[in-house]
């Protein structure tokens, strides 16, 4: 007996030791905690808090129902009403479309019959507060007051689970209405039809700042439905099929023995048929699918791991890599097929297509950040892209569910493109890409017309002309670099002679990019650095002169050659960051935020700028603004964006300089040193490498760099490549309190 004791003593001796070990093998903490989805979704950033996956298709979040900028992504965290859960939602835009397929559960009867001109008049709508309320990476939970329903959602790639916890005795109902549109969003024409006793399907076809979208999809519920009331236009119909403008229903369930209800729900631009095929959940319950986003989440977010004491910065660091990784987003269906703009179906084969291209924004540094993080989906990007000119014969400028909106200007998956060739991602045809890039600058829409005949656009022809130009000057460079590479060396001086366009349009006598007219020689007059004119009549794009003077990422010596040199370009940039804030005229863009000075962090074409001084002779200027920029544009509360998140931008500005990098010029290759704000960061590289960026002594005092080490040899450049990065090793600054003058200028 002493021996049976002792020896069943060993067993669960070792048995212990063993489950000790296996548990300490497992992570102990998931960087997720440290990602706060509500930041943003306050001021202007324009985000959304719910459950979505990693580049997913669907985006299931709640919906305010108000008609308003700042309700863009359909919610902002000053409301307290919600009209129901819709599954396509835009991150940070500025742009009001999709909301597409809202759901609702309710615990009585209501009439779908009248007629609602506003939100007050929605007859599911209910009221919530954010003290019930939670969000995280994948999964997202609001307690509806007027009902008193638990609203649970999370989402795979290409289904949304919804989970709905009703009152006991509650009559246990959910609304669907196809109706439901918010902002610039329209329904044309949309179906709905009951399949059979647990499972809806339909269609939505609308138009807004996608002109042709269609959404089709399918609901399968966890219970039977026992009641159904169908509407289409405002009248009740009889069946189990509704077509109209504007169709919803009512469902009702039998409570059975569970106040849990849960509804999956899954989408296609194609087809219904295709929509039950991308059900990709199988039979994993709520719980499972969250964990699984989590997990996925979980994944993406820890291939960078920062280090500081301060957990503010994480959530920060965190949340903008978050951020940074919602968009673009799943496209093609579950067997590849996706529907073009001229309603053509096409497969994407070996790839996956993405939609929501916001390349005006991402181009500068979300898009670069992926080559370090995901490159084969830079690959999948950059043949969706591809895609689309097969289509159009001309490259995305900024694409919604396959719908060219021609937003904002440039053509910047241009550079997208030309960055990934040129850092070695594979997957795409280097030569179709070059055609393409070529074929979309030598064409004559958007005013190219004008820039191939004057070398710039003229003023007095079209709006925007200083942007434009600048922009078109820098695609001309990218176009170049791709010529390069592939040993076309006409092209090459071609696009590289064209690329100098910013020369025409800089002032020497006000040190200002200006517009010109067509004879040119004379400037637009009156002249104003500070003026905005919103999109019309003005030579900036949602800014001015003061902003958008600065865009010659690609000939940066040429550019300080043409203000007089060092000392005169140096006293200018730091002018921007000092003159006042006041904007003038009677129509200032919106888009204007984040202002220090008259650098405006809340939009794009300012968030190279601050890296300039690198080439300038005055790195530690650089370091200076970087980390004030970083300091003041950036918290984590709600309003803690300074202006749109731009499906990632925003945030990816703040992942690159947090660490000491950025992409200033985002098709180089390289990638500016700034002032880094972690103690440590570690970027884990495919093949097991990784790149750590050490800063001793860093604080919010210590933030100019006294000097570095790459790999253990002396490092007085103020860049690195792609290249060096790719190849592990660690680089190490000393941070100090005073600038170390001497680091850095003799690049």
């Amino acid at each position: 007996m002493r021996k049976i004791t002792l020896l069943l003593l060993i067993v669960i001796f070792i048995a212990s030791c063993k489950i000790k070990t296996d548990k300490n093998t497992k992570p102990q903490s998931f960087v997720s905690n440290y990602v706060d989805p509500f930041i943003g979704t306050g001021g202007h950033g324009h985000t959304y808090p719910g459950a979505t996956v990693p580049f997913g298709m669907l985006q299931v979040s709640p919906d305010n129902g108000i008609s308003s900028w700042d309700w863009c992504s359909g919610y902002h965290h000053s409301d307290s009403i919600v009209a129901g859960f819709s599954h396509l939602h835009l991150s940070g835009t500025g742009i009001g479309d999709l909301a597409d397929i809202l759901f609702m559960p309710i615990n009585k009867k209501v009439d779908l019959t009248t007629k609602a001109t506003s939100r007050d008049l929605l007859p599911y709508k209910s009221k919530y507060s954010h003290a019930n309320e939670k969000t995280v990476p994948g999964y997202y939970q609001v307690f509806l007051e007027d009902p008193k329903i638990n609203v649970e959602l999370t989402s795979s790639q290409r289904t949304a689970l919804h989970k709905y916890t009703f009152n006991n005795n509650d009559t246990q109902s959910v609304i669907v209405d196809l109706g439901f549109a918010i902002n610039w969003d329209k329904v044309l024409k949309t179906s709905i039809t009951i399949e059979d006793d647990h499972t809806i399907s339909g269609y939505r076809y609308s138009t807004g700042w996608a002109k042709n979208q269609k959404v089709f999809f399918v609901a399968k519920f966890s219970k039977p439905i026992t009641e159904s009331i169908i509407t289409a236009d405002k009248k009740i119909v009889s069946g189990n099929k509704a077509e109209g403008e504007n169709t919803a229903l009512q469902l009702f369930f039998n409570a059975g023995n569970s106040n849990e209800l849960f509804v999956k729900v899954a989408l296609s631009s194609v087809s219904i048929a295709n929509a039950k095929d991308n059900f990709d959940i199988g039979d994993k319950d709520f719980n499972a699918v969250k964990s699984q986003a989590a997990t996925s989440w979980n994944s993406v977010l820890g291939k960078i791991k920062v280090e500081t004491p301060i957990d503010s910065l994480k959530t920060i660091f965190y949340t903008s890599l978050y951020h940074a990784q919602v968009a673009p987003v799943t496209y093609s269906d579950k067997n590849g097929q996706f529907r073009r703009e001229d309603d053509k179906i096409i497969t994407a084969k070996n790839y996956t297509a993405y939609s929501t291209l916001s390349l005006w924004d991402t181009f500068r540094a979300e898009n670069p950040l992926l080559t370090i993080l995901d490159p084969n989906r830079v690959s999948d990007m950059v043949n969706s892209m591809l895609s689309y000119y097969n289509t159009k014969k001309i490259l995305p400028v900024w694409t919604l569910y396959a719908n060219e909106t021609n937003t904002m200007t440039g053509y910047h998956s241009i550079p997208v493109i030309v960055d990934a060739y040129l850092k070695g991602i594979k997957g795409f045809d280097g030569e179709k890409a070059f055609e393409a890039m070529k074929a979309t600058m030598m064409q004559d829409e958007r005013g190219l017309n004008f820039y191939k005949k004057y070398g710039y656009i003229p003023y007095n022809l079209l709006d925007e002309s200083v942007t434009i130009t600048l922009e078109y000057a820098y695609d001309d460079w990218c176009v170049a670099q791709m010529a390069k590479a592939l040993g076309k060396q006409a092209d090459y001086e071609f696009f590289f002679n064209r690329s100098k366009a910013y020369q025409h349009l800089f002032d020497p006598k006000t040190g200002f990019m200006r517009g010109k007219s067509e004879d040119g020689k004379s400037w637009n007059e009156p002249f104003d650095a500070k003026h905005s004119n919103h999109r019309e009549h003005t030579d900036y794009t949602e800014g001015n002169a003061w902003q958008h003077s600065w865009f010659v990422p690609q000939n940066v010596e040429d550019f300080i050659k043409l203000h007089g040199g060092n000392q005169i370009f140096t006293s200018r940039l730091e002018q921007l960051f000092t003159e006042s804030s006041e904007i003038t005229g009677n129509n200032v863009s919106a888009d204007i935020s984040g202002l220090i000075g008259q650098y405006a962090h809340g939009n794009e074409p300012s968030h190279h700028i601050s890296y300039l001084f690198n080439h300038a002779g005055q790195p530690w200027r650089t370091q200076y603004w970087v980390r004030h920029i970083l300091d003041t544009q950036y918290n984590t509360t709600a309003n803690g964006l300074s202006g749109n998140e731009d499906c990632g931008q925003m945030s990816a500005w703040y992942v690159f300089s947090s660490m000491g990098l950025y992409p200033m010029n985002p098709a180089s290759g390289e990638y500016e040193i700034g002032s880094p704000i972690f103690e440590k960061s570690t970027i884990n590289l495919d093949g097991g490498k990784t790149f750590v960026i050490e800063a001793q002594n860093v604080s919010n005092k210590n933030f100019y760099i006294q000097s570095a080490t790459l790999n253990g040899q002396p490092f007085n450049k103020t860049a690195i490549s792609h290249k060096q990065l790719l190849q592990g090793g660690v680089l190490h600054f000393v941070m100090g309190a005073e600038p170390n003058k001497n680091w850095g200028t003799n690049n």
